[in-house]
C-alpha cells in the first residue's frame, strides 16, 4: 500500500471516528489537537485495525500518538 492510499484510508478512519475534517492535519496529536479520549482511541484503533488488516499490540500503543506516527507505523506494517 503506498503513502497516498495509507493517508486516504487513515483520513476515512478518522472521519468515521468523528474527527472534524478541518482538524485532520499530519502534525495533529490525538489527545491535544483532536481531543480524543480513551473511548475515542479505542474506536479509532478498532477501525484502524479493521481497515488496514493489522493487529496493534499494547506495546505499540504509546508510539501511536499522532497522525504522523500512525502513518509511519502503517508504512512499516503495510509495505
Amino acid at each position: 500500500m503506498d503513502n497516498k492510499d495509507i493517508r486516504r484510508n487513515l483520513y476515512r478512519v478518522l472521519r468515521k471516528t468523528g474527527v472534524p475534517r478541518e482538524r485532520i492535519v499530519v502534525e495533529a496529536n490525538f489527545s491535544n489537537d483532536l481531543l480524543m479520549d480513551e473511548v475515542d482511541m479505542t474506536c479509532f484503533l478498532f477501525y484502524l485495525e479493521t481497515k488496514f488488516n493489522v493487529d496493534i499490540d499494547t506495546a505499540t500503543l504509546p508510539k501511536i500518538h499522532s497522525i504522523k506516527s500512525t502513518i509511519d507505523y502503517l508504512q512499516q506494517r503495510c509495505a
